[in-house]
């Protein structure tokens, strides 16, 4: 049994159960030394925004703890990976460095470039599937080419046969008995302090594993049953509000689709059929980004690039701030400040309207989205993004134009979405909520409200917002044909 030391390099995977770098690691009873490191991002690496840094902090900490249990820790270090590595494996002895595959084309380079340097120096290492259901080289059109529309994708997906079970946890790791310096924490300054913009987060998310795995059993338990209904509504704990515990690898999408599976029996319906392919979207989104890298920057579809988009700082800073004069819109842009997350259909409606109603480039939300959601992700983001603004792979098309009166209307009918982010409206009744300016102003004072003072006018009217957009379809159908 080889007592030289091996590295498991932690990333995206901040779990210690169906981790197969750690599972191998443990395997050989070497001694293991668990490594994070804060790269300095290389060429085509995105930094990751703020609202992600304050979940990270609470994500190592938790992984730490959770070491420490086992007699282990995590060691930490910052700088450039191919630098790290080295210098980590010097330092220790260690003979085999492994980790789980990314598959960012940043990520991609970087770890191809510290492989052929490793294998040069005669280090044995290794890359392993470990944050995906299969990997995005294995799903394949007839013709055996990437897949550009979802529903085919998933249909393939699933014919591709069982989803391998879960890894068990290490039942025990070999602690490296050497001297090994690790960074503290504190010092990276992941969290904000002086305004501390994240102060509603710990009440409302617990980081790292076992908050992930309580998250889950909670949604099992209580709301995957007549999610496939209740999915759409804000207004409702119906979803697993999984996604930051799924952005960080605090859980792996193959423990969620066996235990989802056994939560609910062998025909799970529709419900079940539904949450799966939710996490079905987050495997399109990381096969699309694996054949198109530059996701988060050129629309997929190439005639956007011709489109009219409009420069309006206004209108841009209204709606990131949740003055747009629409509830709906302001309350999902509100509830994404306050807590790092919003709700995934309110979510469409904010995208909509950004990209539709005020004509932005869906690049400025992305990036928004991206500094401000604590599950900002890699795929995800973008792809949704491109989906919404109909520039994508299989993208709703630009014409649909969410109603955000009518979204209201539907998917927060009681107006309790709105009132609990919007509370200058609380007193609205509910046929006055979705659109204040329409109530009377009898209504209003009553409320408490004054239109333009206490809470803004519309930014734009939606019919002349909706011609406007449709205009700016046909500009670019009419530079595609030309």
């Amino acid at each position: 049994m080889s007592q030289d030391p091996a590295i498991v390099w932690f990333r995206d995977d901040l779990r210690l159960a169906d981790h197969p770098a750690l599972a191998r690691a443990a395997a050989t009873g070497a001694p293991v030394i668990c490594l994070y490191i804060r790269e300095e991002p290389a060429q085509g690496q995105r930094p990751l925004g703020a609202a992600a840094r304050w979940w990270l902090a609470g994500s190592l900490r938790a992984l730490d703890g959770a070491l420490r249990g086992m007699g282990q820790r995590l060691v930490l270090r910052s700088g450039a990976a191919s630098d790290v590595i080295p210098a980590v494996i010097a330092a220790s002895g260690a003979r085999t460095v492994l980790w789980n595959r990314r598959y960012d084309a940043g990520g991609i380079a970087v770890d191809t470039a510290i492989k052929a340097d490793l294998a040069a120096r005669g280090i044995a290492v290794a890359s392993l599937p470990g944050n995906l259901l299969r990997e995005p080289w294995e799903v394949k059109s007839g013709a055996g080419d990437p897949m550009k529309v979802f529903t085919p994708f998933w249909r393939a997906h699933q014919r591709l046969g069982d989803i391998r079970e879960p890894l068990r946890r290490p039942t025990a790791l070999t602690p490296f008995s050497g001297a090994l310096a690790s960074e503290d924490l504190s010092s990276w300054d992941l969290e904000p302090t002086k305004p501390n913009w994240a102060s509603g987060f710990p009440g409302t998310w617990t980081p790292g594993e076992a908050g992930a795995q309580t998250a889950l059993a909670a949604f099992l338990a209580e709301s995957l049953g007549g999610y496939a209904d209740n999915r759409d509504r804000p207004d409702r704990p119906s979803t697993s509000r999984l996604s930051p515990h799924l952005r960080f690898g605090e859980i792996s999408p193959v423990q969620i689709w066996h235990q989802a599976h056994m939560a609910a029996g062998l025909d799970g319906g529709r419900d079940l059929a539904k949450f799966l392919a939710e996490i079905g979207w987050r495997e399109f989104a990381y096969h699309l980004l694996f054949h198109w890298p530059d996701l988060s920057e050129r629309s997929f579809q190439t005639r956007f690039d011709q489109f009219p988009w409009r420069s309006d700082t206004a209108a841009l800073t209204a709606w990131q701030r949740g003055r747009t004069g629409y509830p709906l819109v302001d309350a999902g842009m509100r509830q994404l400040w306050q807590t790092g997350w919003m709700h995934n259909r309110v979510r469409m409606v904010v995208a909509s309207f950004l990209v539709k109603h005020l004509l932005i480039d869906w690049r400025a939300g992305e990036r928004w989205f991206w500094d401000t959601l604590v599950d900002a992700d890699v795929a995800n983001n973008p792809a949704s993004w491109q989906w919404v603004a109909g520039s994508g792979a299989d993208a709703a098309p630009y014409f649909r134009i969410f109603n955000p009166v009518l979204q209201g209307e539907k998917f927060d009918p009681r107006g309790d979405y709105v009132r609990r982010w919007v509370p200058e409206l609380a007193a609205l009744p509910r046929d006055a909520i979705h659109a204040p300016w329409k109530a009377s102003e009898p209504v209003l004072t009553r409320a408490g409200i004054r239109l333009g003072e206490t809470y803004p006018h519309p930014v734009v009217d939606h019919d002349a917002a909706r011609g406007r957009a449709l205009a700016a379809l046909a500009e670019i159908r009419d530079v595609s044909a030309a």
